[in-house]
């Protein structure tokens, strides 16, 4: 790894920080105190602060030269609910709130890149510094943006990063195309009639009809979608009566779906409808589906993605770069800034051992050790960029 000399120099600074705001995690329109900590930092670098975006967003505005050109630069805050496991002294002090996801990570690094360009000022344009809130779940991206982010910031380009456990150490990840999935979700009720489980026949029994349905649901992959599109319907929750000798009157059934095209999602959300429709009249019940799009997919632009890895391998080498792996099932928001501007989202290597457990684990750890490497990643980038020369 090469991080920038001042930027490694200067390591402690931000494991301090990134530490205290592990501490302190908050979840999702309540980051108020990592707010506070993160438009402190950006006023003694001396850069415009604007508040306000989201409830808990901050922007920080970042101008060198004179040209028109500009970059977002984007880190999330929010922590998940999960009650941490490790043993460290910068373990969360507040139960049942975790920064489980390397939020604290990314707010740290991007911070460490804004006092360095606030320093150097070796480009030329804007640089947008954006720290957004509520990733997890509710979607911080498309509030800012629904609340006219992309108005009062107007970027040409926007930038996120994510750490990666499993990804080692030194290594980034960069895909020219889709990098993370959809995250839909759906409910079904099945409204049969109710009846004494000995006398089955004087009902309408919503729980056959509802396990034939969760089987008819799997075939969708494997038969009403191209093979070569990557698609999960996942089945996660089935609740139905009450009693051992009741039939109930209802099922209710939930799950979700991932895919990395919208015409993917179009046809899944088609087949549903058809095979809740034929369970149905062949049960002689009710069933309603809800079909709810949620994160879209994360695709970056492959210009954009292009830039993003020579930069990388600039500070790595070339060959830590890989551009050969397989996108996530999982969803990001970034999915909202991508579908307004071109722009790339690429993954940090977090380490195989100590720290590089899993994603939403209550051992996970952010691997301190890339904090001056992320950081200087964002130079790097906002200043080949936005090049002065």
């Amino acid at each position: 790894m090469k991080p920038i000399p001042e930027i490694q120099s200067n390591l402690p600074g931000l494991t301090a920080l990134r530490h205290e705001i592990h501490r302190h995690p908050e979840l999702a329109f309540e980051e108020q105190r990592t707010a506070n900590h993160v438009a402190e930092w950006l006023t003694r670098a001396g850069i415009e602060v604007h508040r306000g975006l989201a409830g808990t967003g901050v922007v920080g505005v970042l101008k060198a030269g004179t040209s028109p050109r500009s970059i977002g630069l984007r880190a999330d805050m929010d922590a998940l609910p999960i009650q941490e496991q490790n043993p460290y002294p910068h373990r969360s002090v507040h139960d049942g709130k975790m920064h489980a996801c390397g939020h604290d990570g990314h707010t740290a690094m991007l911070l460490g890149a804004a006092e360095y360009l606030a320093k150097t000022r070796r480009f030329d344009g804007t640089v947008y510094f954006i720290f957004q809130p509520a990733e997890e779940t509710i979607g911080g991206a498309r509030v800012m943006i629904e609340e006219g982010m992309l108005q009062r910031f107007p970027m040409e380009a926007v930038y996120g990063m994510h750490n990666w456990p499993g990804l080692p150490a030194g290594q980034f990840a960069i895909h020219a195309g889709p990098v993370m999935a959809c995250a839909d979700q759906f409910d079904i009720v099945v409204r049969g009639h109710g009846a004494h489980a000995a006398m089955p026949q004087q009902g309408r029994d919503p729980l056959v009809a509802g396990a034939a349905l969760v089987q008819a649901l799997q075939s969708i992959v494997s038969r009403n979608t191209d093979p070569l599109d990557s698609v999960v319907l996942s089945i996660t929750r089935f609740h139905a009566g009450d009693a051992y000798n009741v039939i109930p009157d209802e099922a209710r059934i939930g799950g979700t779906v991932r895919a990395f095209r919208p015409e993917v999602e179009d046809v899944v959300e088609s087949a549903m409808e058809r095979v809740c429709g034929g369970i149905g009249a062949a049960h002689e019940v009710q069933v309603s589906l809800d079909y709810r799009r949620g994160y879209p997919p994360t695709v970056n632009t492959p210009v954009e993605a292009k830039r993003c890895a020579q930069v990388a391998a600039q500070l790595v080498g070339v060959e830590q770069v890989r551009t050969d792996l397989n996108p996530s099932m999982g969803a990001e928001d970034f999915a909202y800034f991508l579908r307004e501007r071109p722009g790339c989202y690429v993954w940090i290597g977090n380490g195989l051992g100590e720290g590089g457990c899993m994603l939403h684990n209550p051992h996970y750890d952010f691997n301190d050790g890339i904090l001056s490497l992320g950081a200087s990643y964002w130079v790097r980038l906002a200043e080949t960029l936005l090049s002065a020369s």
